[in-house]
């Protein structure tokens, strides 16, 4: 079966990593693409790179264009999904790569959003461990087998998310004391112009950006660690510092938490040997090597460096990843995936691009 798709911001980083993605599915025909602003012009004059799909036309991005398809992306600017999905009720699948529909507190989406609250939706982060059943440890893929509705994630959530929950789910390192800083590349900030992230703002300088616990991200990062520990996502403390670098994508995250006492490096390095150790997207590097952004360029893989810091009694976790492939748009596919039943790793390479 070949599943039709519409996008929608297609126009966008995010949409355009969707449209990259999708040109190399087996299983999907790219349909309709649609914008705001750009609608009426050829998808080349804002996706150049993508030659295969040099033929489409940006239309309006309305519930009647984006009606009619098999499945739908939308990567809209966040508080803008939730318009368009009440009206999406008749497309069997629909993927969200905005914020609309990751949370399932709607205090904290007043908090850190504002604006209409919708319904969270399944997570897109299949490899995310959620709390143990009668059967062990489970992982977020269960909850996206024959979905209809996806949330895909944030990139810096999903980010710090993968780094600690094995520590957090196997008792070893304290949810409570948790430190965060993330080099960030500036697509993470959206392909709308910003002055801060001009070339001449961001060329030779590191910017650190909503300082002080004001970041969206964080009430998405308490309430992925919540489900993986089974504890309330109050009891997930972290201190969140996103830092703008000047690359164009990816994200190096170093997260450090309080060990709990008694733990051995045995059981802490072992509790994300057993979470990844059968994983393709998500690897635990051999133990001192870390991870750098230029190993995941282009890929749907997040690399893990562990370290066990006795000194100050804290895990180090160094993670790499491409923010708009593993942290957005290949988790978006790689959660359609698994949706539809279609072998998880279809359109998703491992293999980053060098140098």
């Amino acid at each position: 079966m070949t599943y039709s798709v519409a996008v929608s911001g297609a126009s966008g980083y995010a949409g355009g990593e969707i449209l990259r993605l999708l040109a190399n599915h087996p299983d999907v025909e790219i349909r309709t693409v649609t914008a705001h602003s750009n609608a009426g012009q050829k998808l080349s004059e804002h996706q150049p790179h993508l030659r295969s799909l040099a033929h489409l036309t940006l239309q309006d991005t309305t519930p009647e264009i984006l009606a009619g398809h098999d499945i739908v992306f939308l990567a809209l600017p966040h508080g803008q999904s939730g318009q368009y999905t009440d009206a999406l009720g008749g497309v069997p699948l629909v993927i969200d790569a905005g914020a609309d529909h990751r949370l399932t507190s709607e205090a904290a989406w007043d908090e850190f959003y504002g604006g209409a609250f919708h319904e969270p939706w399944a997570y897109g982060v299949p490899e995310l461990l959620v709390a143990a059943g009668p059967d062990g440890a489970a992982k977020q893929r269960e909850h996206l087998r024959g979905a209809t509705r996806i949330a895909a994630p944030g990139c810096n959530a999903s980010t710090v998310s993968l780094s600690l929950a094995p520590g957090i789910a196997a008792g070893v390192i304290d949810p409570s004391d948790i430190v965060t800083v993330l080099a960030v590349g500036a697509s993470g900030a959206g392909k709308s112009l910003k002055p801060h992230l001009l070339g001449s703002e961001i060329l030779g300088s590191a910017n650190p950006y909503a300082v002080g616990g004001t970041h969206r991200h964080i009430p998405e990062i308490r309430q992925a660690l919540a489900a993986a520990s089974g504890v309330a996502p109050d009891a997930i403390r972290i201190s969140f510092t996103p830092v703008i670098v000047p690359m164009a994508r990816g994200i190096l995250a170093t997260s450090t938490a309080r060990i709990v006492p008694g733990a051995t490096d045995a059981q802490i390095r072992e509790a994300w040997q057993s979470a990844y150790g059968d994983e393709v997207f998500v690897q635990l590097l051999p133990e001192g090597s870390v991870p750098r952004t230029a190993d995941v360029l282009g890929a749907n893989t997040a690399l893990i460096g562990l370290a066990i810091d006795r000194a100050a009694d804290r895990v180090v976790v160094v993670t790499a990843v491409d923010n708009l492939v593993k942290g957005t748009a290949g988790a978006a596919i790689q959660s359609m995936n698994i949706a539809l039943g279609l072998t998880e790793t279809t359109a998703l390479s491992i293999n980053g691009v060098a140098p």
